[in-house]
């Protein structure tokens, strides 16, 4: 004899709504996920095995330099931005073509005879004093207070594009205060190589050295990474002062 099969209980009906019952809303995928990726991008690697960092924290040059070089290295990481190096490449280039310059003309004026030498002497001196001008200009006017400039590529239907420009200062102590450390962001984000423009935003903060240095002048890489994430993360969002 053939086993009897067990029917199954048919599924319970859903529950009628009471009256003013309203389901909750839910958020739009695109901004949820969005949203979520940002902050999960700009978090502090977990576990993440970092040097110690020690200055001289007496010195609000070295703590500065300190700090830009770990905003560097939190931002360019691959799955964030990648770092542009056009104002370092051009006060490189600058700076070798001067030396160039000075050794060549050095060099000729060793192996010519003074006076027949002296002509392309004062050309090379010439080429190497406006060089060495162009070189200051440039790090003073175009490159000024930038210490990081970072582009990011994504798809949201569409390659978007990503730039990030990112000035540092130190902002002087007071006998209230003590030296702080300035960030100024400006991100624009765009889409068909630039010609469409998806948002932009601009912000300013910062924060006392004390907060990321203890009284032996060791870093606290973690508790500036997530400052400057939350930074990022708001212009990135628009959530901008």
């Amino acid at each position: 004899m053939a086993p009897r099969t067990r029917k199954s209980a048919p599924s319970p009906s859903p529950a009628p709504e009471r009256n003013g019952d309203v389901p909750p809303a839910v958020p739009p995928k695109d901004e949820t996920t969005s949203v979520v990726d940002v902050d999960a991008l700009l978090a502090p690697v977990a576990g993440e095995e970092r040097e110690e960092v020690k200055v001289n924290n007496a010195s609000a040059t070295d703590m500065k330099h300190a700090c830009d070089d770990a905003l560097k290295r939190f931002l360019s990481r691959p799955d964030l931005f990648k770092q542009i190096h056009t104002h370092t490449d051009v006060r490189l280039a600058l700076g070798w073509l001067s030396v160039l310059v000075a050794g060549a003309t050095g060099l000729y004026g060793w192996r010519v005879p003074f006076e027949q030498s002296k002509p392309a002497v004062w050309v090379g001196v010439i080429a190497y004093v406006v060089l060495t001008i162009a070189q200051t200009l440039y790090a003073y006017f175009v490159e000024g207070d930038i210490v990081f400039v970072g582009k990011r590529k994504t798809f949201d239907k569409r390659i978007v594009t990503e730039r990030i420009t990112i000035t540092s200062k130190t902002t002087p102590s007071t006998p209230q205060t003590p030296p702080a450390y300035a960030l100024g962001l400006a991100y624009v984000r765009s889409a068909a190589g630039g010609k469409t423009l998806l948002g932009k935003g601009r912000t300013h903060e910062e924060r006392p050295y004390t907060e990321f240095f203890d009284e032996n002048g060791v870093m606290d890489q973690v508790r500036f990474e997530r400052w400057v994430g939350g930074v990022v993360g708001r212009v990135m969002e628009g959530k901008t002062q």
